[in-house]
């Protein structure tokens, strides 16, 4: 009945006019439909659960399949449940579901909370003669026995690769009307190694969880929509100069466009699940035969749930679920002070590289992501945001300061979804206004026109992101 009820509330949103007015050289939404017609009409602890409002009903049995392998934990084999054994023996987290809590953001642990919906990256500097063949395909050199990320948890019969210990370190920023707003600063330490001493020059990049909502719809937009905002050397002197990611494509093995991930390192939907499914859970797949675990930890020794362990029908499944999340419609379009806080995002050039709108292609077999209108606020560019959010660890094009922009849509309902969930690349904003203040670089220019801004102005560019 619910699902019923969600398609119902999808259609009626899709019936909504698909216009747009103009401010400050970019567009406005004017409608709800922020996904196009698949878009649903949800708003609670589930807004970010719900299939595609337009997908088939046949398809829906399948989004089901992918729903149940994201949701449910892998266990250890040899076990009953053999369509989901194999988990570790080293590992983050046994679920999909537990690093995007609800489909939605992940957070830092709080007080003795183990860190499951954040992790480390690792790597050490590399030499690019050298490493030239690393580089190519991984996008940057993993720490010799560590791997490319920390795993804090382990099956009983093996030990962690270490603990991660985050501490926070108060940052005050004065506005420009007095008000002080506090924001807070990770500072990360890496305790009890068991498997011999941390590289000298390990790189550690923290990666918080980001949410799922249409993923399909941004790998539908057409490559050459974001080629055309790829602007690496800012031709246009704007002051913003956005570049694509080139990386590896497993599957085609050739280097492709990056579009997912926080540093846009992975071309498309499934390199990005499989590679969770093997970096997070430990587990095999068809496109990523060996998981983050390095010879030295001797993981050969544990018993394998299958060869692959993530068969290729359950990683169509999951593949499938995660694509086919749908985007929940705007709200409170018709507030005095929503309608400011959008003008106010396009005049501080917010939208310069939050793009608000896109247009999907042709997908084969996918109707529903097909030619849909699109508002994700996001050019899926890299982008330089200063050194307070740098992490100095490249990742092919992506050096150490650069960030792919994050799809805004579905913001304003991140809290209802984890009450918890954080913001930036690490979670440490617990606020979108402190999200704001954060941003240097490129966009260090529309930080300030925000911290120069009136209460009333704050307010309402606030409200506006809030209503996404």
């Amino acid at each position: 009945m619910m699902r019923q009820l969600a398609l119902m509330g999808a259609l009626a949103v899709a019936s909504a006019p698909l216009s747009a007015q103009t401010h400050a050289g970019y567009p406005i939404q004017t409608t709800p439909a922020t996904g196009g017609d698949g878009t649903v009409q949800q708003s609670d602890t589930n807004a970010y659960s719900l299939p595609q409002g337009n997908l088939s009903m046949t398809r829906r049995l399948d989004f089901s399949v992918g729903n149940s392998f994201f949701r449910n934990p892998w266990v250890e084999a040899p076990a009953s449940t053999d369509a989901r054994d194999g988990l570790g023996p080293l590992f983050n987290t046994n679920s999909c579901q537990g690093c995007h809590i609800k489909d939605g953001r992940g957070h830092p642990p709080g007080g003795d909370e183990p860190p499951v919906s954040l992790f480390l990256r690792l790597a050490v500097p590399a030499d690019p003669k050298q490493d030239a063949g690393i580089l190519r395909k991984h996008g940057f050199k993993p720490a010799p026995v560590y791997g490319s990320q920390l795993q804090t948890a382990a099956l009983p019969a093996a030990k962690p690769e270490a603990d991660l210990i985050i501490e926070w370190t108060p940052v005050e920023k004065t506005l420009a009307d007095g008000t002080v707003v506090e924001l807070r600063k990770p500072v990360y330490r890496i305790e009890n190694p068991n498997y011999g001493p941390l590289p000298e020059d390990l790189l550690v990049s923290p990666r918080v969880a980001p949410q799922m909502i249409g993923m399909g719809l941004l790998e539908a937009i057409p490559i050459e929509h974001l080629q055309a905002l790829h602007d690496p050397d800012d031709a246009d002197g704007n002051g913003i100069s956005g570049k694509l990611n080139r990386v590896w494509d497993l599957a085609t093995e050739q280097t492709l466009p990056g579009r997912f991930g926080w540093k846009a390192a992975e071309p498309n939907v499934h390199q990005q699940s499989m590679g969770a499914f093997a970096g997070d859970m430990g587990l095999t797949s068809t496109l990523k035969p060996a998981t983050d675990c390095m010879p030295e930890q001797n993981c050969e020794r544990f018993t394998h749930g299958g060869e692959p362990e993530v068969s290729d029908k359950v990683a169509n499944f999951v593949t499938f679920y995660a694509k086919s999340l749908a985007v929940p419609a705007r709200r409170n379009l018709e507030s005095e002070s929503v309608q400011q806080g959008a003008r106010l995002f396009n005049e501080t050039g917010c939208a310069s590289c939050h793009t608000p709108r896109h247009q999907t292609g042709d997908v084969a077999d996918r109707p529903d992501l097909s030619d849909q209108t699109i508002w994700p606020y996001s050019d899926l560019l890299l982008h330089d945001m200063g050194s307070a959010l740098a992490d100095g660890r490249d990742e092919f094009l992506a050096n150490g300061n650069e960030w792919r922009t994050p799809p805004l849509w579905g913001i304003g309902l991140a809290k209802v979804v984890n009450p918890q969930a954080g913001f930036l690349h690490d979670g440490r904003a617990r606020t979108v206004e402190e999200a704001v203040l954060w941003h240097g670089g490129e966009a260090q220019a529309a930080a300030e026109r925000y911290r120069q801004m009136s209460s009333e102005d704050r307010t309402a560019l606030i409200d506006f992101l809030n209503s996404l």
